[in-house]
């Protein structure tokens, strides 16, 4: 079985998604959707074969007075169908990739657990097919990847602990496949798979849910609801291009 961790910061307005308040959306907007984000992600992976492990980050690298285990517990409980089965450990390490480092080394070598997937709450359109896709991919490969736009990841699994440090320099992709082979690890890669984290993403990610929707394909339900009915956003022409707009 897979342990897919998923580092998660609490929901704080001013704190998650910073980038996405320079577009139409304001910090509590940009909070809500982290939020309705996270709980997608998570029941993607409670809903596929892997054990759910939510990483939080720790009190000292949140904003003073948030809790930031009981902020994210608050937010999955509802959402989760089993939420005493959900794992919850503080992240150790002052940046991301040593976050990452820290879990995957602890988990593989310490715990002894088969394969361990790193992902973020931003990589809202994961779904449990390609969570249980990834794991077979294991069964021939130590490193699975998959890609997003712009070099980055939505996923980064490991059965084998890799060297860490600077492992997400963008591209967060292409280094990532550098340190697999730096162990000489074979490689495997899921289906690119868009993240949002800035407004240049949501011109990507609006569009392809609302084609879902027409289409009655699998949508990320909180994402969607959050994106396309509260927020109403959508795609047109714009004077300089593609531009995103609200109805």
């Amino acid at each position: 079985m897979t342990t897919v961790a998923v580092f998660a910061d609490p929901p704080v307005e001013g704190f998650v998604l910073p980038e996405m308040t320079d577009g139409l959306l304001d910090e509590s907007e940009a909070t809500a959707l982290y939020a309705a984000m996270l709980a997608d992600v998570c029941r993607a992976v409670e809903a596929s074969g892997a054990e759910l492990l939510v990483n939080y980050r720790p009190d000292d690298q949140v904003p003073d007075g948030v809790d930031s285990e009981s902020a994210i517990r608050d937010t999955l409980d509802e959402e989760l169908n089993a939420p005493d089965d959900a794992r919850y450990e503080v992240q150790v390490g002052s940046t991301f990739a040593g976050r990452v480092g820290n879990t995957v080394t602890h988990l593989l070598e310490r715990e002894e657990v088969a394969t361990v997937a790193a992902v973020e709450p931003t990589a809202a359109l994961l779904a449990r097919q390609q969570i249980d896709s990834a794991a077979m991919k294991f069964r021939s490969s130590d490193v699975v990847l998959g890609p997003s736009t712009d070099g980055r990841v939505y996923y980064a699994g490991f059965g084998e602990p890799v060297d860490f440090e600077g492992a997400y320099a963008t591209p967060a992709v292409e280094t990532l496949v550098d340190r697999a082979a730096d162990a000489d690890f074979g490689v495997d890669f899921l289906p690119m798979n868009p993240v949002v984290e800035t407004p240049a993403d949501l011109r990507t990610v609006v569009p392809l849910l609302r084609a879902r929707l027409k289409t009655g394909r699998v949508v990320p339900p909180r994402t969607t609801t959050k994106l396309v009915e509260e927020f109403g956003l959508n795609v047109r022409d714009g004077d300089d291009g593609t531009d995103l707009f609200r109805e």
